[in-house]
């Protein structure tokens, strides 16, 4: 298996995305224990996901191009998608939409995460 420079920075932009969104919910555990500065991390941790999440979509973007794969670009933007829209409801405190949209989130990325190690990005 060969693999080519798009293939290898698309599985590192997605390793780092899915490393990034597993802190989330231990950072929101610590705010909810009482200790409030987990509040922060959690805003901070926000923050480092949706920019990685929007990394991702344009790696996947030139995937698209160089290796003529669609499926990564799709995926990723389903999962940008998701994030956007859980990142404003938690700035909103609309919790009841933030925590199972996360939970979501965070089964999606793990998917995908194991679907770019397991196959060639560009393979069938």
């Amino acid at each position: 298996m060969v693999t080519r420079p798009a293939e290898w920075v698309f599985r590192a932009v997605v390793s780092a995305h899915v490393a990034a969104i597993a802190g989330q919910p231990v950072f929101a555990g610590v705010y909810l224990t009482g200790e409030f500065d987990g509040l922060r991390l959690h805003a901070i941790g926000a923050d480092v996901v949706t920019s990685l999440g929007y990394l991702q979509a344009v790696v996947a973007a030139v995937v698209w191009v160089r290796l003529r794969r669609p499926w990564p670009f799709a995926a990723s933007l389903a999962v940008v998608a998701a994030e956007t829209v859980q990142y404003f409801a938690g700035l909103d405190g609309v919790l009841w939409l933030h925590v199972p949209l996360g939970v979501t989130t965070i089964a999606a990325l793990a998917v995908q995460f194991v679907s770019v190690w397991r196959r060639e990005v560009r393979g069938a």
